[in-house]
């Protein structure tokens, strides 16, 4: 729930309005309170239970396709390391991918490339790297779509630490991501 520093409600409030801005209805904004997943990037979660908790809302949303995080969480943050642990995790437990999950259609995964540090913030410079690698799916934004994005950043107020800031103004995720399959 976000309640590193007991902000809980605080960020809560801040991730719906990120949302809002990103054009996300607070009915399909879903936050778990869950007393064994806290929220520190110290603390890794347990992919069982993490799994268990996907898996349920992606059946009860009927969700055909997840973008996470990769093994490296793009940050190294504990939680983010964790989700991708547990998604893949139920990917191959469940079968996610081979449709056994969602019926025919099947639940894609994909996961988010983390990129080193002088890739990660040198913002549009990097589309052209991006370009040449190898990946399965490449997103450029577009100017509006970059500003659209860092608007909705920006209302995450109690995040909004100097590297942060750093982050919304300089990260190449504000403009370009790779993605690979799981």
């Amino acid at each position: 729930s976000g309640n590193y520093y007991s902000q809980g409600e605080i960020r809560r409030k801040e991730l719906e309005q990120s949302c809002c801005v990103l054009g996300i209805p607070a009915s399909d904004v879903t936050v778990i309170d869950h007393r064994d997943l806290p929220d520190d990037p110290a603390v890794e979660w347990d992919p069982k239970l993490l799994s268990t908790i996907v898996l349920k809302h992606i059946e009860a949303k009927n969700i055909n396709l997840v973008v996470t995080f990769d093994a490296g969480g793009v940050s190294g943050h504990a939680n983010h390391i964790s989700l991708y642990t547990a998604v893949r995790y139920s990917a191959l437990l469940v079968g996610c991918l081979t449709g056994e999950l969602q019926g025919e259609r099947g639940c894609r995964v994909l996961v988010l490339e983390s990129v080193n540090l002088l890739r990660k913030y040198i913002s549009f410079l990097d589309v052209p790297i991006s370009c040449l690698l190898p990946r399965d799916a490449l997103f450029i934004l577009t100017k509006e779509e970059t500003e659209q994005a860092k608007r909705a950043m920006w209302c995450h107020h109690s995040q909004l630490l100097w590297f942060r800031c750093l982050y919304v103004l300089f990260s190449r995720y504000m403009v370009v991501n790779s993605l690979r399959l799981l």
